[in-house]
């Protein structure tokens, strides 16, 4: 698998030029080429439209106005304003063109990594925080995608635009041309140097934005810890420092913006007076007419345009080749669905598991698992209990293929995981977590969403097996009732209801039970402990408890302990050992009396 460690340029806004990578941005735009030609068209349109008007102002003056003819002046005044109207029009199409350009960028851009993240294996997600993973998704897209539409287009329009007017000030007249560029080196100068820091002031301020957002995300997540322990007014204080932060770092990038500004407009009137001094002089000496002054300046001021503008272009390409690391690093990580085609498609399972001498950890030097093996007979019912963190849910992990092996073999039905088509393996098997995630839409739909074919009659008929149907029946507009974000507006117990009668709907062939029952009354466990001889009949059930007492009829209960298995039997053999299960049972037993 292909590893990219994303932290490297995490906190950069700005990488150097990659070819590369600027190519593979600028081939998101390839399946529109039409698109692309059309918005060059029209802007070069608009381009010409603007070369030519100067020339056109020095007729009207020299011929028109100075000669007194007013056919003349009328019939360059007539083709400045059908001039202006062709340019206002294909201005109004050539924004509507570029920007569909860019969203239809933005969208396949953004379309393609969301598909890619959410089939990533869990390595990815273990080692960085939501946060990031989001923000690729939005701001590192924009960066790209506003690059490969209309960036390159404006530079490519207005270097074309540069050299036309170049050319156009040298044929007018190549002596003040060459008068005009003498202050050239300064405004390059400001642009190599002063742009840079005010990039850099214009970074701080993202990243000040990027604190306060985090700070404000993480306060409302946390907001009932903080006021159970009357923290509101240090979280304040920390939140004020912040905003502090970014106050001051959007002042001070105003500051060198504004100076910026003022400086290249400065040096833009030195070159402009340098060359009114001359025209004037010349003017006076007969040697130059009033009209081709007033044109030559029209360019002047032309020319500026487009050297600033290539320099908030190019800080957009080398902010969009940060953003292009860092997307394209996602992209090129290989995902759970990236199998071979000789990757065996299970049929249906008998759900037959062996765990053969597994050895595992999240990371490579610290092992969770050491050395498990074991077997779990088709139907069998299988409960792993032991002490927080003895990789109890590891084991699960493993059986679901979140994770692979670092060592040993995770079979079933005598087959590899590592070897059989994902898709096929997990469309047979069912997990009920103890941190029940409910999406937002209505009951049906988060009941169906493992098996979107599901009649009305198994939907029904899993609800009452679950002991869901009561609760269900009672809501407002029962299996039509919009549930909110992770289902807030059911409670604790309604929301494990639910999610153990979406696992059994899908019909798995392996159920997996992790602290299922935690967060039920215990009315409510009662009768989902009733139901539930039924339910795991014909499947194989891995079932994860603290509560030993809802697992008392499982077939074989395993120990785990710093990742061994250090005890196996039935209920009532472990009790009579005395070990830690015997011990763990007394306990709990001794507690609930």
């Amino acid at each position: 698998m292909a590893e990219y460690d994303l932290d490297l340029t995490e906190d950069e806004e700005e990488r150097p030029f990659n070819k590369e990578h600027f190519l593979r941005i600028l081939g998101y735009a390839t399946p529109y080429k039409k698109t692309v030609a059309l918005s060059a068209t029209l802007t070069l349109v608009g381009i010409a439209i603007g070369l030519v008007e100067p020339l056109l102002l020095q007729r009207a003056i020299d011929h028109g106005i100075k000669m007194a003819n007013r056919e003349d002046l009328y019939a360059v005044l007539g083709i400045m304003l059908g001039l202006r109207v062709i340019q206002f029009m294909s201005q109004r199409v050539q924004i509507r063109t570029i920007n569909y350009l860019g969203q239809k960028v933005l969208y396949d851009l953004r379309q393609e990594l969301f598909a890619h993240v959410q089939n990533l294996p869990f390595t990815f997600f273990d080692r960085r925080p939501a946060g990031k993973i989001i923000s690729r998704v939005t701001n590192d897209v924009n960066h790209m995608g506003n690059l490969a539409a209309s960036g390159v287009v404006n530079a490519l329009s207005q270097f074309v635009s540069l050299i036309g007017i170049v050319i156009i000030m040298l044929f007018i007249h190549a002596k003040m041309a060459l008068l005009a560029f003498a202050t050239l080196p300064f405004l390059v100068l400001m642009l190599t140097r002063f742009r840079w820091n005010m990039e850099d002031a214009w970074g701080n301020t993202r990243k000040a934005v990027g604190e306060i957002n985090a700070h404000l995300n993480e306060t409302v997540q946390g907001l009932q810890v903080i006021q159970a322990f009357g923290r509101e007014v240090p979280n304040s204080r920390k939140f004020s420092k912040g905003n502090r932060k970014y106050f001051g770092s959007y002042m001070k990038a105003m500051r060198l913006e504004q100076v910026f500004w003022q400086i290249t407009d400065v040096i833009g009137a030195v070159g402009t007076s340098l060359v009114i001094l001359y025209g004037a002089r010349e003017y006076v000496r007969g040697a130059l007419t009033l009209g081709l002054i007033l044109a030559f300046i029209s360019y002047l001021q032309k020319f500026w345009q487009p050297i600033s503008t290539f320099s908030r272009v190019w800080s957009q390409v080398l902010s969009a080749m940060a953003s292009a690391e860092r997307v394209f690093g996602i992209l090129d990580l290989e995902t759970e669905d990236t199998q071979p085609e000789t990757a065996l498609s299970l049929p249906r399972i008998s759900g037959e598991v062996t765990f053969d001498h597994v050895t595992f950890g999240y990371r490579a030097d610290d092992p969770v698992l050491h050395d498990v093996s074991f077997q779990a007979k088709p139907g069998e019912t299988i409960a792993l209990v032991g002490p927080t963190g003895a990789g109890k849910t590891t084991i699960i992990n493993l059986l679901a293929r979140f994770y692979w092996p670092t060592e040993g073999r995770v079979l079933v039905d005598g087959h590899d995981l590592q070897n059989v088509n994902l898709a096929s393996y997990r469309s047979q098997l069912g997990i009920v977590l103890q941190d029940t995630f409910i999406f937002s839409g209505t009951v049906m739909e988060n009941l169906k969403f493992a098996r979107l074919d599901a009649t009305m009659e198994e939907v029904e008929r899993a609800v009452e097996a679950a002991s869901a149907k009561e609760f269900i029946e009672n809501l407002p507009e029962k299996y039509d009732t919009l549930l909110k974000e992770r289902g807030s507006n059911l409670s604790t117990g309604q929301r494990q209801l639910l999610a153990f009668a979406r696992a059994l709907l899908a019909d798995p062939r392996i159920l997996i039970l992790d602290e299922a029952t935690s967060s039920i009354d215990p009315e409510t466990e009662r009768l989902i402990q009733k139901a539930i001889k039924t339910i795991l009949q014909g499947r194989t059930s891995f079932i994860i408890a603290h509560r030993l007492s809802t697992i008392r009829s499982a077939d074989r209960i395993m120990v785990i302990e710093d990742g061994r298995i250090s005890e196996e039997g039935h209920h009532d053999a472990l009790v009579k050992t005395g070990g830690t299960y015997a011990k763990l049972y007394e306990a709990q037993f001794k507690k609930a009396v």
